[in-house]
């Protein structure tokens, strides 16, 4: 018997696996690679997943035609490599083909890009991505986070079945990547960068501080020194206000209060009403000027009901 070269046996192993990659790139689409479509029970048509059937449909000129598919409620599919419609399966039952190498009977989901990691949680009743062993499902927010955040985010009552406050997509079933702020809302990543590049570091839905700002704090107060100068920092009180006033710390800026000490300076609820104590060794209009500018400059600090 004639000896096999390693050489070309080892190159024909090289061709099969190309030939092999090829033909899986061939079928499925520009969301998931698959060898299978699905037939949509809402309007009996065929369609590679669930998102062409959604971006399809959304599109229609007549509003009343428009509609997302139920994922649950798909019942036929059919094999991309010999065409046979058939009932929801991972093999086909005419060729013998893996139609997904992921594949979930309860969504009717298929997936040849298992380095995504496919998991079906059942408390969400959808699969998601990422691994099993690196999220848990938080019954009161409705949804999976990281494992690092359990025992470490602001729950909110499905905060998750919800829309993004910037792009209104819904947030429990996006594709996109979203995030959990430090108040509890969600929203898209993408959406909190493009927020954060034009200076919106509240949350949309609750106006709290969601990001470090010590830094801008630290920037007003070091104008807030230069404005006043000599004069004793400690000393100096622009309003009278309430015992009991409380106000926001620089470093937590919007998200918690702390009662009034010496080093914060705009402690009255309201900057018109409040009595005015000109500072010791400060001329009334010199004073009076000055104040009003800082009263500018540190407006946020005041104690604004509305933004607690």
């Amino acid at each position: 018997m004639e000896e096999q070269n390693p050489a070309s046996q080892s190159h024909r192993s090289t061709e099969q696996l190309q030939d092999n990659a090829e033909l899986e790139h061939q079928y499925g689409c520009e969301h998931y690679r698959r060898r299978c479509k699905i037939r949509a029970p809402c309007c009996n048509q065929i369609f590679s997943c669930r998102h062409c059937h959604n971006e399809a449909t959304s599109s229609l000129s007549n509003p009343k035609d428009r509609h997302e598919i139920v994922r649950h409620d798909i019942k036929q599919v059919i094999c991309s490599v010999c065409n046979t419609e058939q009932e929801v399966a991972q093999v086909c039952n005419k060729c013998g083909v893996k139609m997904g190498e992921y594949f979930c009977d309860i969504c009717k989901f298929y997936d040849d890009d298992t380095r995504k990691q496919q998991f079906h949680c059942d408390s969400c009743g959808i699969c998601r991505l990422g691994g099993r062993e690196n999220f848990f499902h938080c019954e009161k927010c409705g949804s999976c986070y990281a494992i690092d955040m359990r025992d470490n985010h602001s729950c909110v009552e499905n905060s998750m079945k919800n829309y993004c406050p910037v792009c209104y997509e819904y947030l429990f079933d996006s594709v996109k990547q979203a995030m959990v702020m430090k108040c509890g809302h969600t929203m898209h990543m993408d959406c909190f960068k493009e927020m954060s590049k034009q200076q919106q570091y509240r949350c949309p839905i609750c106006s709290k501080t969601v990001m470090d700002t010590s830094e801008y704090w630290k920037m007003l107060d070091e104008e807030y020194s230069a404005i006043i100068g000599e004069v004793s920092f400690d000393r100096l009180r622009l309003f009278k206000c309430p015992s009991n006033t409380s106000m926001r710390s620089p470093s937590s800026a919007m998200t918690a209060t702390a009662l009034a000490k010496s080093p914060f300076t705009l402690l009255g609820t309201s900057a018109n009403s409040a009595p005015r104590i000109i500072p010791e060794g400060l001329q009334e209009p010199v004073a009076k000027m000055k104040c009003l500018s800082i009263s500018k400059r540190y407006r946020q600090r005041t104690c604004d009901a509305n933004l607690v």
